[in-house]
């Protein structure tokens, strides 16, 4: 069965809320990178994270990449949340993989969180739950 690396940033991550999801479509985690120095962060009402690929201003974002069987993917993005989809996402070697992204129709309601790197670096950190 043909298969593609799913970069993911948020709750499908290993032990969050949603990485059964993951985990029920026979996906199989690969490593933790980040991304290029290209993207921004926001929280969407502290339930998960919306990551876009920008052109100035950007950081690279802790990430986990999943090799996921390729028929499965179309499951695993019903079941994310609306605003979210999939992409290509540049990895800090250089690599393109499909990732997940926001909307920037959903960024605009969220709150920025660049600034702590990734959604488990936020989620620990004093100001999770004000966003």
């Amino acid at each position: 069965m043909e298969t593609v690396q799913l970069a993911v940033n948020g709750t499908l991550m290993r032990g969050l809320e949603l990485n059964g999801n993951l985990l029920k479509a026979n996906a199989h985690f690969l490593y933790e990178t980040t991304t290029s120095p290209s993207y921004r962060l926001w929280t969407i009402q502290d339930r998960h994270p919306a990551m876009l690929r920008m052109n100035h201003g950007g950081s690279a974002i802790a990430l986990e990449v999943w090799e996921v069987p390729a028929p499965a993917l179309a499951t695993i993005l019903l079941e994310e949340p609306l605003g979210l989809s999939i992409g290509r996402v540049t990895l800090a070697n250089g690599e393109a993989v499909l990732g997940v992204l926001g909307e920037p129709a959903l960024c605009e309601t969220g709150r920025e969180i660049t600034q702590w790197g990734g959604w488990r670096a936020y989620i620990a950190s004093a100001d999770y739950g004000k966003g």
